[in-house]
């Protein structure tokens, strides 16, 4: 319905939040990087659409009953050491929802690295450039460190983060303990079974 109001929490360069204000939908749009959000915000320009940005750190945005759906996507959650802290987020989350609202989140499952790891890989953008990318393992299988090395021209930029490895059943287990009446686990945003046949980990909790 048009008069929906979204989250898109760790939204980045705003795509997703765009598509959802393409469609109608009221958006706010969290991240902390005012050099992604810069990038949103002249994208939602040449689109023609209004969202609302907000630069803050995610542990620290929760406007409570403000919203019938929040979206965490591409593996844009995990990314502090204290796991303590990732529960902190999911419960800021399920206070931003409203009564039978619902959280989206997508992101690499540990089931799926396990099966598919590669140690070093790389493609070629669009624009030409280089991506090298460069993953290490540590902490009894609990985080991935990473590498990103984008090479254009002669330049060459480094990008160095790490983020925690939840597994299905991890992810499923922190949702609940965050609030959350239920929580459904998909292997695709096709709605496909999270099994050994799943791409991405999807979870979509009930407040």
């Amino acid at each position: 319905k048009d008069t929906s109001d979204v989250l898109d929490l760790a939204c980045g360069p705003g795509r997703h939040a765009i598509a959802f204000a393409e469609k109608g939908y009221r958006v706010t749009a969290v991240d902390r990087s005012s050099f992604l959000l810069e990038i949103a915000r002249k994208k939602a320009i040449e689109s023609g659409v209004e969202v609302e940005w907000v630069q803050k750190d995610m542990r620290e945005f929760c406007r409570s009953d403000a919203f019938d759906l929040v979206i965490n996507m591409f593996t844009s959650f995990g990314y502090f050491e204290n796991k303590d802290e990732d529960v902190d987020v999911l419960k800021n989350i399920h206070s931003s929802l409203r009564k039978d609202g619902f959280c989206f989140m997508d992101m690499a499952g540990k089931e799926w690295l396990a099966k598919n790891y590669q140690q070093t890989m790389s493609h070629e953008n669009a624009d030409g450039s280089l991506l090298i990318e460069r993953h290490d393992i540590s902490d009894d299988w609990t985080r991935i460190n990473n590498e990103w090395i984008l090479l254009r021209g002669n330049e060459a930029k480094k990008f160095r983060f790490s983020h925690t490895l939840y597994s299905g059943q991890e992810l499923k287990d922190r949702l609940l303990m965050a609030g959350f009446s239920a929580v459904n686990l998909y292997g695709g945003l096709d709605g496909r079974p999270y099994d050994l046949n799943a791409n991405r980990l999807i979870a979509v909790a009930a407040k």
